[in-house]
């Protein structure tokens, strides 16, 4: 199955995903400056910008990008960190094919700010949750979920550290089971 991952930051999902046996045939992001991007070109995986401002609406960039997708023959997408709420173009067009990784357990701190949201409201744990795509906001139906503790002794850097370290492990994985399947 053919996969373009979706990453607009740093790209340490996108690189984990790559580095753990995932046959990841192109990098979408939607900053020029993504740190995703300069991994992709460390990878050797085509990488293609596209960003909001340069578009007329939502809609004519999410053509774009269903184009581009189109034209590589892409059959599944992954989110890592592509902090873009997906519409309608393409959640029509890959009904069912858009998986996302989220740092909370879910349905708990949905949203932009898991990680943040969780510690300032003093959870005893928080974790990350693998879902399917829907219109909503961290919505769709779970596929997994891991339970991450807040230590005594933790900062809010280590309790982001394990829960992406969670993420690290749990997401190739997770894909892995999928695409077998």
């Amino acid at each position: 199955m053919k996969l373009a991952v979706f990453a607009s930051g740093s790209g340490t999902n996108f690189e984990n995903l790559v580095r753990k046996g995932l046959a990841v045939d192109l990098l979408v992001t939607d900053k020029a400056e993504a740190q995703a991007l300069k991994r992709a070109e460390t990878l050797g995986i085509q990488a293609y910008t596209f960003e909001l401002k340069a578009f007329e609406s939502k809609q004519a960039y999410e053509q774009a990008i269903l184009k581009l997708l189109t034209a590589h023959e892409i059959e599944l997408i992954v989110l890592a960190g592509y902090m873009k709420i997906v519409s309608p173009t393409l959640l029509t067009a890959y009904e069912g094919r858009i998986i996302n990784i989220h740092p909370a357990y879910l349905p708990e701190f949905p949203g932009a700010h898991g990680i943040a949201d969780a510690w300032q409201a003093g959870v005893a744990e928080s974790g990350v949750t693998i879902h399917y795509v829907d219109a909503g906001v961290d919505t769709g139906q779970i596929i997994a979920q891991r339970r991450v503790p807040r230590l005594p002794d933790d900062t809010l850097d280590s309790f982001e550290a394990r829960i992406h370290e969670m993420e690290y492990l749990l997401y190739p994985q997770v894909l892995k089971d999928l695409l077998d399947n």
